[in-house]
């Protein structure tokens, strides 16, 4: 069982995603897999970071018009993170974080437990203002909103599906609410009972 986490920015995923699979006894992918794409495509790390996470609003309106002749660095680089996700899933039992791992697993008949981690904007913050080291409310706010907002666009181009929508994974969790120690549990419980289930 291949357990996918979507996320908002500062809702735990990094943090919840390890404790899964340590609980678990199985490995965690999350810059691996850019450190992996980084290798195939000879590019540098901080380069394929900066690709995946931001999608200019040209490369996407250029992709409207005309789909099939326009092909640039993010598609060539989430070809690679593809392939590099199908194979650590044909390992076994993984935790994968982001991505569009959920989409690559269904695509590919995997079976995966689809998990999104979502907060409200006061409970992220908090965690953000850890993350980027600040305590200025507009530079968080910006922040958050920039980087939601790419991960919402990454996930919509590569897999037509609306980022966050609660149909398009299997649980969907309010970490803020929860707390990071609850949602581990529950995600681990539902893996195992989803593993117990096919087999």
């Amino acid at each position: 069982m291949i357990i996918t986490i979507s996320r908002e920015y500062g809702a735990g995923g990094h943090s919840i995603g390890k404790a899964v699979a340590k609980e678990l006894g199985v490995e965690f992918y999350d810059r691996d897999i850019i450190k992996a794409a980084a290798k195939e495509s000879g590019e540098e790390l901080p380069d394929i970071e900066r690709v995946e996470e931001e999608l200019t609003r040209m490369g996407t309106f250029l992709r409207m018009i005309s789909p099939n002749a326009y092909r640039d660095q993010h598609d060539n680089i989430h070809a690679i993170e593809h392939s590099i996700i199908l194979d650590l899933a044909k390992k076994g039992t993984c935790v994968i974080l982001g991505r569009c791992a959920d989409d690559i697993m269904e695509k590919a008949g995997i079976p995966s437990l689809n998990v999104f981690l979502y907060a409200s904007d006061i409970h992220r913050a908090v965690r953000v203002s850890q993350l980027i080291n600040s305590t200025n409310p507009t530079e968080i706010q910006k922040k958050m909103q920039r980087t939601d907002a790419a991960r919402r666009s990454y996930y919509e181009q590569f897999t037509g599906k609306r980022w966050g929508d609660s149909r398009n994974y299997n649980l969907s969790l309010d970490t803020g609410l929860l707390g990071y120690d609850t949602c581990v549990q529950l995600i681990c419980d539902a893996a195992r009972k989803a593993e117990a289930f096919q087999e």
